[in-house]
Order: structure tokens, then C-alpha cells, then sequence
């Protein structure tokens, strides 16, 4: 970079011995890509939970007259917009949510990653930096909560799984009478088909394994 008594004169890229008079100023601002990767940061997600953060960016200077005379120092203003903007990126979104309606931070990366970047862009933009990678390296619930929530998971898991069997236990006890009925196997009144229901149910939906009981007589004796 090029500058005349304090004003800026251009910038030189092209490679190979250069001349300027003794008067005009020159500094070398590197226009090559650099990594950073953040340190972990406790805060807290959509929900209030908190949670330990990192990431992981790759960031160069596009516009050296911005780098040099927008900010006082284009590095220390990197790495105080890469901790802002994660941290405003990781509060959008909860760090999981096992009914999938949301956007969370543990299994949407490349969403969260993609807004990171972008946010990062906007952030550094003022100060003539491009941001071409930006990524999640570490994600986890804080240690104080971290048991707490590992048992809120598992509970939450088994629920989902649970409600799941459910629904395909019903759709085939459903496909089962439908079948039983159409091809004329059995014909079942209300409380034989209560019954079906009943055992088929407890067959899909139980843990252990069945030990069925044959009845020798009827359902009204």
C-alpha cells in the first residue's frame, strides 16, 4: 500500500522489484489467506441453556485501504468480530430439539456454518476483509449442565422412539383388521376385535417377548 503525505495512493499486487520516491510512504499488508480458530466461548442458546462454543475461520484482506485506515487494527478487529458473531449466530438457535422443527446447532452444520460465514462477512466488510470459510469446531452443553442434559436427551430419545412405535404399531393393527375383514378369514364382532386390538398392541408396542396363552374356550365363557 502506497500512500502521499497521509493519503492513500494505490495499492501494488504484482510480484517483482518495485521503486517508489523517497517521500510516498509504503506498508505491506499481507493479502494472503489466514486461519484463526477461536477460543472456546460459554453462552447461552435460544432456549437459555449454556453452552461452550468454537470455531474455526479462514479470512484474507480484499481492500488494503480499508484495512489500514477504516479500523486501527484490521487483526485485533477480526478477532473481536469473529467472538461477536458466533456468539450472535449460536443464540439464534437451540443447541438440539429432538421434534425437528427447528434449525439447531448440533444437527444443521452446514446451515449454522452458512450463516456464520455470512454474518462474519458482514461484520468484516468495513474493514476491507473477506471471510472464505467459516465453521463450528467444538460444540457442548457447559459442565455444569452437561449431566442434567445428557439425561434430558436420553429421555427425550426414548419418548420420540416410543411415539414412533406407537403410530407403526397402530398403522398395522389398522392394515391387520382391514386384511382379516376383506379376505373374509374371521369375521369379528366389537368386543373380539377389542381383543385383537388389545393383544396386537401389547405384541408391537412391549419390550419383552411374548408368551402367547391359548384359549381353549371362547371370549364368553
Amino acid at each position: 500500500m502506497i500512500t502521499l503525505f497521509g493519503e492513500y495512493r494505490g495499492t501494488e499486487r504484482t510480484q517483482g522489484l518495485r521503486w517508489v520516491w523517497p517521500w510516498m510512504g509504503r506498508k505491506k499488508i499481507s493479502v494472503r489467506q489466514n486461519n484463526i480458530h477461536s477460543e472456546r466461548i460459554k453462552i447461552n442458546d435460544l432456549r437459555g441453556n449454556p453452552i461452550e462454543i468454537a470455531c474455526n475461520v479462514v479470512w484474507r484482506v480484499s481492500d488494503t485501504a480499508q484495512a489500514a485506515f477504516d479500523v486501527d487494527d484490521y487483526r485485533t478487529f477480526v478477532n473481536i468480530q469473529i467472538d461477536a458473531g458466533l456468539r450472535t449466530v449460536a443464540s439464534r438457535h437451540p443447541y438440539d430439539d429432538y421434534e425437528e422443527h427447528e434449525t439447531t446447532l448440533r444437527s444443521h452444520g452446514e446451515i449454522v456454518n452458512g450463516e456464520l460465514r455470512t454474518e462474519l462477512n458482514e461484520r468484516l466488510s468495513h474493514a476491507g476483509i473477506v471471510v472464505d470459510e467459516a465453521g463450528l469446531t467444538h460444540l457442548a452443553y457447559a459442565p455444569e449442565i452437561a449431566g442434567a442434559m445428557l439425561r434430558r436427551q436420553q429421555a427425550e430419545a426414548v419418548i420420540a422412539a416410543r411415539a414412533k412405535l406407537v403410530l407403526g404399531a397402530v398403522s398395522m393393527v389398522e392394515m391387520a383388521l382391514e386384511k382379516l375383514s376383506a379376505d373374509e378369514i374371521v369375521q369379528l364382532d366389537d368386543e373380539r376385535r377389542a381383543t385383537m386390538v388389545s393383544n396386537l398392541m401389547v405384541v408391537l408396542c412391549g419390550e419383552r417377548e411374548v408368551s402367547p396363552v391359548l384359549n381353549a374356550g371362547t371370549l364368553y365363557q
